[in-house]
C-alpha cells in the first residue's frame, strides 16, 4: 500500500476511534439519564449500544497497529446538551451515528481497489452502522408511521 495512503488510513481510523470512544460515554451516559416506564428496555440498550462502541474503537485500533501506527489516546467530541427526555437523547444518538458513517465511509473511499482488508472492514462497519441508525430512526417514529424520521 502506498504510504500516503497507509498514513490517511491511520489518520481515519483514529478518527473512528475517538468517535467510537466518544460513544462508549455517550450511550453510558444516556443510560444513566433515563427515567420513566420504559427505563429498563431502554437503559438495556442503550448499555449494549456502549459495550458495541468499545468493540468498534478496539478494532479500529487493531488496524491502527496493523499499518504501523499508533492508537490514538484521544476522544471524539463531547457535548453535554442537558437533554435528557428519550427523543433528545434518540435525537442526539442519530447525529453522532451519522458522524460515525460518514468517517467509515471517508475510509472506504480512500482504500477501495487499493486495500481489501480496510476495504471490507469499512463496508462491514458502515453495513453495521446503518442498521443502527435505521433502527434509531424506527424507534423515533410514532407507532404505526411507515415514513422515516427527518431530522
Amino acid at each position: 500500500m502506498d504510504s500516503k495512503i497507509k498514513q490517511e488510513a491511520i489518520k481515519i481510523l483514529n478518527e473512528i476511534m475517538e468517535l467510537e470512544l466518544a460513544g462508549v460515554v455517550r450511550y453510558t451516559h444516556y443510560s444513566l439519564m433515563v427515567y420513566g416506564y420504559n427505563r429498563i428496555p431502554i437503559v438495556s440498550w442503550l448499555k449494549s449500544n456502549a459495550t458495541e462502541g468499545l468493540a468498534h474503537a478496539e478494532k479500529a485500533g487493531e488496524l491502527v497497529t496493523m499499518l504501523g501506527g499508533h492508537p490514538s489516546l484521544g476522544i471524539g467530541k463531547l457535548l453535554e446538551t442537558e437533554k435528557h427526555d428519550i427523543g433528545d437523547i434518540l435525537r442526539e444518538s442519530l447525529e453522532h451515528e451519522e458522524l460515525a458513517v460518514k468517517s467509515y465511509y471517508k475510509l472506504l473511499k480512500l482504500v477501495e481497489g487499493k486495500f481489501v482488508t480496510l476495504e471490507e472492514y469499512a463496508r462491514e462497519m458502515i453495513y453495521a452502522e446503518e442498521l443502527h441508525q435505521d433502527e434509531v430512526n424506527k424507534m423515533l417514529r410514532n407507532p404505526g408511521d411507515l415514513s422515516p424520521f427527518e431530522s
